[in-house]
């Protein structure tokens, strides 16, 4: 009899486990991406395009910028949600990730080469614009560029895992404050915003590098091992000096909102006359 009801017990254990099985390769091949997962060449081949600002890019990228400029300028938020979707922006940027992650220091030096240049191009539009530019007040969307938190690293991070998010992480509206800080003589304006996006770079470029890894594409072979453990402890180290500020600022304005939140407070409670 207790043997039986051994029997019966494994039995059912076994069902269990056999049922566990087939579910799990069900949900696994529900959710898996394998299918629709692009070819390391498409994606390398893609990515490497984009990098390269000429003609039509560069292009799109000084109008993107105006327009961008136009909306910080009268305070619209469609306007300057319409010039991050259609600036080229992404590529270069992208593209150091990529090439951090497979090893490609070609691919990293004319990614970096092609990053400066989209700097120097959206920040001369953009100070040709506020330069002569009749509207000279600032609008609530200008004061608030220059202002960077940790928020804006998550943002950042999250931007490149999710493409269609890439609005959202704001890489050419900081270049247009840092336009018209050098437009107007007001250098706060300028360091705010240029750190503003060099955190959304960064932090992009560490999220492009690190989706790559994930993915296990295949590294090119560095001859020279010593310029490739170089090329790493320099990502780790602009990362680091990148994050730092943000942690301090964020903490900064913490504090303010706290302080904020007890003097209402006690504003409300200590002067409630009849």
């Amino acid at each position: 009899m207790e043997s039986n009801r051994t029997d019966d017990t494994q039995r059912v254990r076994r069902s269990f486990s056999a049922w566990l099985g087939e579910l799990r390769e069900f949900m696994k091949g529900r959710f898996s991406l394998e299918e629709d997962k692009a070819q390391r060449d498409e994606v390398v081949a893609a990515i490497s395009k984009g990098v390269v600002f000429r003609g039509v890019n560069l292009w799109v990228l000084i109008f993107a910028t105006m327009i961008a400029s136009l909306g910080l300028n009268v305070n619209s938020a469609a306007v300057i949600i319409g010039a991050m979707l259609i600036s080229p922006i992404m590529g270069p940027i992208m593209g150091v990730g990529l090439a951090l992650g497979i090893n490609d220091f070609e691919l990293l030096k004319k990614s970096l080469r092609n990053l400066a240049l989209m700097f120097i191009v959206a920040i001369i539009t953009s100070t040709h614009y506020f330069y002569i530019s009749p509207l000279s007040a600032l609008s609530s969307e200008l004061l608030a560029s220059p202002v960077t938190t940790t928020n804006d690293v998550q943002i950042a991070r999250t931007s490149t895992v999710i493409p269609g998010a890439a609005s959202a992480t704001a890489l050419i509206p900081p270049l247009c404050p840092a336009g018209f800080g050098l437009a107007t003589g007001q250098i706060k304006f300028f360091f705010g915003a240029f750190y503003l996006f060099f955190i959304n770079s960064v932090f992009i470029a560490l999220a492009t590098y690190a989706m790559v890894r994930f993915l296990k594409y295949e590294k090119k072979t560095f001859i020279d091992k010593n310029r490739e453990r170089t090329v790493k402890r320099l990502m780790m180290v602009v990362t680091l000096v990148t994050f730092i500020p943000s942690v301090v600022i964020g903490f900064h304005m913490v504090r303010v909102s706290v302080f904020e939140a007890v003097a209402d407070k006690y504003v409300s409670q200590g002067f409630a006359f009849p």
